[in-house]
């Protein structure tokens, strides 16, 4: 932080006044989750509520972590050298620019994310090694998001695109058209552009069987996201798969995170269960000429 007058201003020009502090934040409770230090009391009474309700919570949240990088390497060995990453929460190393460059040192990286103090710690943490940016944006305006001069510095529309939704969507609700987010974001990807998402879910894993404590432990985590500035919007396989919309879905599909692409041994059916996100990589086929 500086000092500018009266009020302490951070590096990307927030007053103290402009970051809410009164509610907790989804990208500081998640932070909180995986054990970070960028999140107020209010973040983390509400974190812990969650965590009494779900005690699993921050086996999902890392396990959602994992998937992220695993998908990342994926993309970025398949070809892919840039990155939008939309609703990146608080910097949380190994970053994605970290991630993709293990594989091709000249990726570059638009971080997005519509927190304030995700932007103060950007500049530090994301933005420091070069080839990468962030811009204040939030993912149920798409098109501000691709014309913001940040991305449009980066990002090369002409060359595929990797574009990450990595557990951002459960926070749009229904009437804000999640599908039709991801549709806009798809029409201005070329070819070979690759979607990474993954969504918080209720229902069980399928070879589970669910019984009341699942349903009480459910509740409980929506009425916490209930007073956060932003609700937790839970969805189902059936209705998550047709948010890749064009985006063709690779192999193994959308699975439980931990069954994409593992790189170590797979869980039992509980854990699986407990580890409440479905994720999967979508790939943009040739575009039709018009």
């Amino acid at each position: 932080m500086r000092t500018e007058g009266n009020n302490r201003v951070s590096e990307q020009g927030f007053t103290v006044d402009q970051i809410d502090t009164s509610r907790p934040h989804p990208a500081r409770m998640y932070d909180y989750y995986l054990d970070g230090w960028d999140n107020y009391e209010v973040d983390r009474q509400a974190a812990e509520r969650v965590i009494e309700a779900h005690p699993q919570v921050r086996l999902s949240a890392r396990a959602n972590r994992a998937f992220l990088r695993r998908a990342v390497r994926e993309v970025v060995g398949g070809g892919i050298r840039q990155i939008i990453d939309v609703g990146t929460g608080i910097p949380t190393s190994p970053n994605t620019h970290e991630v993709a460059r293990e594989v091709a040192p000249d990726v570059k990286v638009a971080y997005v994310d519509n927190d304030p103090i995700v932007a103060t710690h950007a500049g530090a943490k994301l933005t420091n090694a070069g080839d990468a940016g962030f811009a204040l944006g939030d993912v149920r305006d798409p098109a501000a998001i691709l014309a913001d001069p940040v991305v449009r510095t980066l990002i090369d529309f002409d060359r595929p695109v990797a574009l990450l939704l990595v557990a951002v969507l459960h926070f749009v609700k229904d009437e804000e058209d999640p599908a039709g987010i991801v549709a806009a974001f798809a029409e201005a990807l070329p070819s070979g552009s690759c979607l990474v998402l993954s969504h918080a879910t209720g229902e069980p894993y399928e070879a589970y069987e669910a019984g009341r404590t699942d349903e009480v432990a459910r509740d409980g985590v929506l009425d916490v996201y209930k007073n956060a500035t932003a609700t937790l919007n839970l969805r189902g396989r059936a209705e998550i798969a047709p948010l890749f919309g064009a985006f063709t879905l690779l192999d193994p599909g959308l699975v439980r995170v931990p069954l994409w692409r593992p790189d170590g041994p797979v869980p039992g059916a509980e854990e699986l269960s407990n580890t409440i996100f479905y994720g999967g990589v979508g790939r943009l086929g040739q575009r039709r000429k018009p």
